[in-house]
């Protein structure tokens, strides 16, 4: 049986956390019974501005934000990975992996884009795991210019990435662009997950953003894919594709 990937595209209101997490609680419970990995854009817990009312907005990894989101996966039964200013002392993008049985991953965006760099601070690892989907790795946005990134991932043996972004209406040709190349040149399912709508917050730069959610295949080719509306996509992944791609063009041999 193929595991079940859901892209929950959504927008998201800047700065207000109950809101949001209201809106991620609510979607997730009304998923598929067979979706075992849902996916919420950057940032959707907390949204983003760039300055110091981004740092006021960030929630810790141990705060009762991310327990509801542990005690959701755990009723619907499935992992959920969600965007979210973390607060560590220093703040950090980061996106928490919460698995339906209570454990909860965390990465930290490496690679900042423009306003973050003067509020976040950068992560220092890559992360994959285990999920349902098998070896995954998981990357923030921005990320996706790095092939170097991509490339360590390859060594990992990664079958599944999952990337959350909230890509600019106005690059979004390049956000699928590069879903697609980070599948094609790992040779793995891609399923990135994009945040929609528009930031409208004072004395912040407005921003429309892209959404089009999508899945690629191992191959670069795009397995489904959504426009701009706040929809979940769900679709399978089929190991069998996964296997064939590789066995075609070696690169695990």
């Amino acid at each position: 049986m193929s595991p079940t990937v859901a892209a929950c595209q959504m927008a998201v209101t800047d700065l207000a956390v109950e809101t949001n997490l209201e809106t991620v609680l609510d979607r997730v419970a009304g998923l598929p019974d067979r979706v075992d990995v849902a996916c919420f854009p950057e940032l959707a817990l907390t949204g983003f501005v760039p300055d110091e009312r981004a740092v006021t907005a960030a929630v810790s990894r141990d705060g009762p934000e991310l327990a509801q989101l542990r005690a959701a996966a755990a009723d619907a039964g499935t992992d959920l990975l969600v965007g979210f200013v973390e607060d560590a002392g220093d703040c950090y993008n980061a996106a928490a992996y919460v698995r339906a049985g209570g454990e909860t991953v965390v990465y930290r965006k490496r690679h900042r884009w423009a306003g973050e760099q003067a509020v976040l601070e950068a992560g220092d690892e890559l992360v994959t795991l285990e999920t349902p989907l098998g070896a995954t790795g998981v990357l923030t946005c921005y990320d996706l210019n790095f092939v170097q990134d991509s490339a360590t991932l390859v060594e990992e043996g990664v079958d599944a990435l999952l990337v959350i972004g909230a890509w600019p209406a106005t690059h979004a040709a390049n956000w699928r662009l590069l879903v697609r190349a980070r599948a094609l040149d790992g040779v793995r399912w891609a399923v990135g997950t994009g945040r929609t709508g528009r930031r409208d917050v004072a004395d912040a730069h407005t921003m429309a953003y892209a959404g089009r959610s999508l899945v690629a295949r191992p191959d670069g080719g795009v397995r489904a894919a959504l426009d701009t509306a706040e929809r979940d996509l769900v679709a399978d992944l089929d190991p069998a594709v996964l296997r064939r791609q590789r066995d075609l063009v070696g690169v695990y041999d």
